[in-house]
């Protein structure tokens, strides 16, 4: 039996010289796993582009990249933006692979961020779902495959994959650390979760082909950790002036993602920072962009707030706050911005 088609999964170095930080007494597997800080703002819309590929092709991955936004609160424009956010080439030599959300702001923007150089099934709706922020299912530190590692690599070095030993560590045996991910129960029909064979497992488990959303991927990406429908569209964006009278704010409801924005006058540092009781993270993206994540904090300044000091152009900024827990975290901060 042949080996089944698989994604690369493009994780940044950074993220794979994270040790594996294992938690006494857990137990059960998470389907779905987000990454934390790889989302985009919840309500974007975000810029695609096509690097090649027929009619038919482009209109399949159109309509798959559909299936996400008919539930979470994001929208995808499709075009020719020189600066698009997701930009997908269709090299049948490349395999299909897509960086993880807001990684892809770390790919030049003449190189492809996505690539479908097959698109089986629901290939298209699996790769658009690592572009928003999801990872592979079995790359969750909680539970997980017990691999065969012998039988794996032996097969993964035929067709049609090819791989050699370093890939299939990166794309098969790879697992995040726990405080590295969202997650909910083990779903064996999502979207995200490759077929695998049972001689691939020590235990004889196996998974099946997902070629549509399953009901939990649905409720996962339009639920408070990821894009919930709050509102249609970004929030209305608070205004921030720089050296100006620090603005009182309130995660009010767990879930709750706060906007403001500010306009750096000139070329310079700025400093943007939280104080107060509250355990916030914070995201700064721009210039005059509200996808284009430029830095992002949790605990830099005093006690659990964030701060960020970066060299900016002159131009608007966006700053999005949220509490460090998504699912019940509330309570007060004060945000505020200088240069330096």
């Amino acid at each position: 039996m042949a080996a089944p088609k698989c994604c690369f999964d493009h994780i940044l170095p950074r993220d794979l010289l994270r040790p594996v930080v294992t938690v006494p007494g857990t137990a059960g597997r998470r389907r779905a796993i987000a990454p934390r800080g790889k989302s985009w703002m919840n309500g974007s819309t975000l810029r695609v582009r096509f690097m090649g590929g027929t009619a038919a092709e482009q209109a399949k991955a159109r309509e798959q990249a559909l299936w996400w936004s008919e539930v979470a609160n994001l929208r995808f424009e499709f075009g020719n933006a020189p600066n698009a956010d997701i930009r997908i080439s269709f090299d049948e030599d490349d395999g299909a692979w897509s960086t993880i959300g807001t990684d892809a702001r770390s790919v030049p923007f003449n190189q492809a961020t996505m690539n479908l150089g097959f698109l089986d099934g629901g290939t298209a709706a699996h790769e658009f779902g690592h572009a928003i922020g999801l990872a592979h299912e079995h790359s969750s530190p909680v539970g997980g495959m017990e691999w065969n590692r012998p039988v794996v690599l032996r097969d993964m070095a035929g067709p049609p994959n090819f791989w050699d030993a370093e890939t299939v560590e990166h794309n098969v045996f790879f697992r995040y650390s726990m405080d590295q991910i969202h997650g909910t129960e083990f779903d064996p029909d999502s979207i995200m979760l490759y077929a695998f064979p049972a001689e691939w497992t020590l235990n004889g488990e196996s998974t099946h082909a997902n070629d549509v959303l399953s009901q939990l991927d649905r409720e996962f990406i339009a639920g408070a950790k990821m894009y919930p429908r709050n509102r249609p569209g970004l929030p209305a964006a608070v205004p921030l002036t720089v050296g100006g009278t620090r603005v009182e704010a309130d995660i009010g409801r767990p879930g709750e993602e706060d906007l403001f924005r500010f306009r750096a006058g000139d070329d310079g540092v700025y400093v943007i920072e939280t104080r107060g009781p509250t355990d916030v993270y914070m995201k700064l993206f721009g210039p005059n962009s509200a996808t284009a994540l430029l830095e992002e904090d949790d605990d830099s300044g005093y006690g659990l707030n964030p701060r960020i000091s970066a060299p900016l152009m002159a131009g608007e900024y966006f700053v999005q706050v949220r509490h460090y827990d998504r699912s019940e975290g509330t309570g007060r901060y004060t945000v505020g911005v200088k240069s330096r």
